[in-house]
């Protein structure tokens, strides 16, 4: 019996295929022939000739598919696909999100929908993985991948006993040390671009406790492109000094400036498309390998076969197991605890280089919204990033890895790789159509690229901006920009500085106050609402503040108000971009 097996995943941050990746292990534990894709890199033309796939699919944004699946999905959904195309094929979906968004496991409920109608046999029930359960994403995911084996080995049996979770499964890829050759440089795939940083300057006052940058940069590619609402997608690298900090821990510092090269161990494994060849070891780590993110439950499995006290195993087990999640939690999570501290806490331990890419994850893209009209900046692009710092329990000072390196970007500094990505909001369809922006803090990103778009390039005069900070003369963005719109008549400014007087005052709280102005433009003139900020408690919020507002002027009662504000979101009048 074939016991082939198609693991494709859709994956943002690296959740979903660090999942899938996890189940490939599961699968190869009962000797199945495992191949783990991201659904954009799969060969499509194959699919109907495959017997067994298992999907792992995560949410992003407001209920949207994540980048690398979008291909394959806009495939299943074409109109000429019989709908039993897939009769043949055995298949398994799991959705990865987070139970506070409105569209929680949206794209997984979907591709489970349209699987079924093109005929595909469901194994299991779909799995729907919450980061709001108390256990976290294993909540759901153990006792449904139980579930799965057992159906699976019933359907697939096989004579071969099952390979214990204690015994080190071979490693994905060969690393090798060669002598010869120099190395090489990243590839820069088809839609990635390469950009020169021309200005990265902090627009927070000196004294305020968060940095907050504007960043230019340029590009003279003539297929650059990207329209108000899209979305920067951009890898981070670690810094230098803190790898080689990193390896004088481990004791690998006489590796650094080797050059390295890997080799897949079977056919099953590919190296991802814009790796080089041959790298430097230093260079696997500064643009490629994550070692100073937080760890997820997958690295703490994989390093409890490389420590050599007893005592460490058991305890990297317990961290690995569904039921020690609250201790993980404790040890990991809470204090941000990232890889290099984790490997010093249970020392000693002997890596073998060949397990490099099992143990350690591969640094994932981060996404911004673009604060600026490419026809207002041609060749340009702006940024509007609060520097992640911050202090934990432990009394360290922790900073994200992306604006760590982001920080230290100068003028004529290449920024490699810059993917643009669609997002969920939209200008309205024409200029004489009212638009109310709504961006608190780094959320008035996107509400600049909508606003510059609309006010240079088109000369819409009806434009609401309600923008919301702690202090007027801390982090105001773009004040004079938009105190010169408004001196033109272009713009309607509505300010909440929350921490400016005794009473916190909030963007909900100055919707409620102009009510009628705002009341008058949707309900009359059809205005579009644009949301971008935190997801927290504001969105939520804001959209109260919008039912009261229809309560109050449109004289709704709350199930009127309700209904109102759903048919805005199903037209598209009323859009949202929030974030953890």
């Amino acid at each position: 019996m074939d016991h082939s097996l198609l693991i494709l995943f859709g994956s943002e941050t690296g959740c979903a295929q660090d999942v899938a990746e996890n189940l490939a292990r599961q699968a190869r534990r009962r000797h199945f022939k495992t191949k783990v894709v991201a659904m954009d890199d799969y060969d499509k033309s194959q699919f109907v000739e495959e017997k067994l796939v298992f999907f792992i699919c995560s949410t992003t944004g407001q209920g949207a598919e994540p980048a690398n699946m979008k291909k394959f999905w806009r495939f299943l959904l074409r109109k000429n696909l019989p709908n039993d195309i897939l009769s043949d094929l055995d298949c398994a979906v799991l959705g990865l999100g987070d139970s506070s968004y409105r569209k929680f496991n949206y794209p997984s409920k979907k591709l489970y929908k349209r699987l079924l109608q093109l005929g595909a046999n469901m194994i299991v029930d779909r799995g729907d993985c919450d980061d709001q359960h108390y256990l976290g994403l294993d909540g759901a995911f153990a006792p449904w991948a139980k579930n799965l084996w057992d159906v699976v080995l019933e359907k697939y049996p096989t004579t071969k006993p099952l390979i214990p979770d204690d015994v080190l499964l071979p490693p994905s890829f060969k690393m090798e040390f060669i002598s010869d050759g120099q190395a090489q440089p990243q590839t820069t795939l088809a839609g990635e671009f390469n950009l020169v940083v021309q200005k990265n300057e902090r627009i927070t006052a000196a004294d305020h406790f968060q940095d907050v940058r504007h960043i230019e940069l340029t590009c003279t590619d003539e297929d650059f492109k990207y329209e108000p609402g899209d979305i920067a997608v951009i890898t981070p690298q670690n810094l230098v000094q803190d790898v080689d900090l990193f390896f004088e821990q481990l004791g690998w510092t006489e590796h650094a400036d080797k050059l390295i090269r890997f080799t897949p161990f079977d056919e099953f494994h590919t190296l991802p498309a814009h790796w080089p060849s041959t790298m430097t070891f230093r260079d696997l780590f500064v643009y490629f390998l994550d070692v100073f993110g937080v760890p997820r439950r997958s690295f703490f499995e994989m390093l409890a076969y490389f420590t050599t006290d007893e005592n460490h195993t058991e305890r990297l087990r317990e961290f690995a197991s569904p039921e020690g999640q609250e201790d993980m939690w404790a040890y990991c999570a809470r204090p941000r605890r990232h890889i290099g501290e984790v490997l010093f806490d249970f020392k000693p331990f002997d890596i073998p280089f060949d397990y490099m890419l099992d143990l350690f994850p591969q640094l994932q893209p981060r996404s911004f919204s673009i604060a600026s009209s490419l026809n207002v900046h041609p060749q340009s692009m702006e940024l509007c990033v609060a520097v992640v710092k911050y202090k934990t329990k432990m009394r360290k000072i922790r900073r994200g890895v992306f604006t760590k390196w982001m920080s230290t970007w100068k003028e004529g500094d290449v920024v490699p790789r810059v993917r643009i990505a669609k997002g969920t909001m939209t200008l309205p369809p024409s200029a004489d159509i009212p638009l109310i922006a709504i961006g608190p803090g780094t959320g008035v990103a996107p509400m600049r690229s909508f606003l510059e778009e609309r006010i240079v390039e088109q000369g819409a005069t009806q434009n609401i901006l309600l923008f919301g900070c702690r202090y007027h003369d801390k982090d105001f963005y773009f004040a004079d920009q938009w105190k010169e719109y408004e001196q033109n008549g272009q713009l309607v400014l509505l300010t909440a500085f929350s921490r400016d007087q005794e009473g916190k005052v909030y963007v909900q709280d100055k919707i409620r106050q102009h009510s009628e102005l705002l009341w008058d433009l949707i309900e009359n003139q059809q205005a579009k609402i644009v949301l971008s900020g935190s997801l927290d408690k504001m969105p939520g919020e804001v959209a109260y503040a919008f039912k009261q507002t229809f309560m109050k002027e449109g004289g709704l009662d709350a199930l009127e108000a309700e209904n109102y504000f759903s048919d805005m979101i199903k037209s598209g009048q009323y859009q949202e971009e929030c974030w953890n």
